[in-house]
């Protein structure tokens, strides 16, 4: 293990929000109150004291109940969010696929959010019409491609984005409950595709509240309770003692 690439370094992360304690309806009312330092907030705290080492290849379930902080950490690792304290350093590409119709615009056909998406992936055009047709082959929308994006279940849309991410082999893969829109064969469908690139050297963050799922595909899990750690480690016995904890 010790000789194996970290490749997410999680250390004594700290998230920090201000929640407005007082309704505004305006822009205006906001400036004024701004100015005259009469804005309340109240500080919540959504991640407290963070730690742990992700190495390479290795597959790793978020798990605990809403709220937790589960996708705020994925966001904090995908450097959508930064950390108000601590450090995150990650080493490698990332595919995210952390909010459903992240990267896609509702109004443009299939066809065209495929190269929308890919380009935000950071692929080319040359690149993306090349895995064009593996694309729409495995999100199983060739009658659909010239149709907007506004009119697709949220399953269909999830068929998608998984498709694009996964098209290549991304160092780092991070999957937040988008799948448990889709329907059973494609859900097992998205969990093969994913056994493969793990065997492939990929490594997986992945958030569930399927905890058989979680341990059937991952190694290690952290499980968060309203922002704190309340452990790390094995997945079978970070699981076992989540749903102990669950039956109380």
């Amino acid at each position: 293990m010790e000789n194996k690439k970290i490749v997410v370094d999680v250390d004594h992360v700290k998230i920090r929000f201000n929640l407005s304690s007082q309704k505004i309806d305006n822009l205006k009312e906001y400036f004024a109150k701004l100015v005259k330092g009469e804005l309340m907030f109240q500080e919540f705290i959504a991640l407290q004291d963070v730690t742990f080492r992700v190495h390479k290849g290795e597959a790793w379930g978020l798990i605990g109940a809403n709220g937790a902080g589960k996708s705020t950490l994925l966001k904090v690792i995908s450097g959508i969010l930064k950390p108000y304290s601590g450090r995150i350093a990650v080493h490698g590409s990332i595919s995210p696929l952390i909010e459903l119709g992240a990267g896609f615009d509702p109004e443009c056909t299939a066809r065209e959010n495929i190269f929308l998406n890919g380009c935000v992936l950071g692929y080319s055009i040359k690149f993306m019409k090349e895995h064009f047709d593996e694309i729409v082959e495995f999100a199983e929308i060739e009658q659909f491609l010239d149709s907007p994006l506004k009119n697709f279940s949220s399953g269909m849309r999830a068929r998608l984005g998984f498709a694009i991410a996964t098209m290549v082999k991304p160092d780092i893969l991070i999957v937040d409950e988008i799948l448990a829109v889709g329907d059973y064969k494609f859900h097992q469908k998205c969990e093969k595709r994913m056994q493969e690139l793990l065997a492939n050297g990929t490594t997986l963050l992945y958030v569930s509240h399927n905890i058989n799922e979680v341990r059937r595909l991952c190694d290690h899990a952290v499980w968060l309770d309203k922002g704190a750690m309340r452990m790390v480690g094995d997945v079978q016995e970070v699981c076992d003692a989540y749903m102990e904890e669950m039956k109380k």
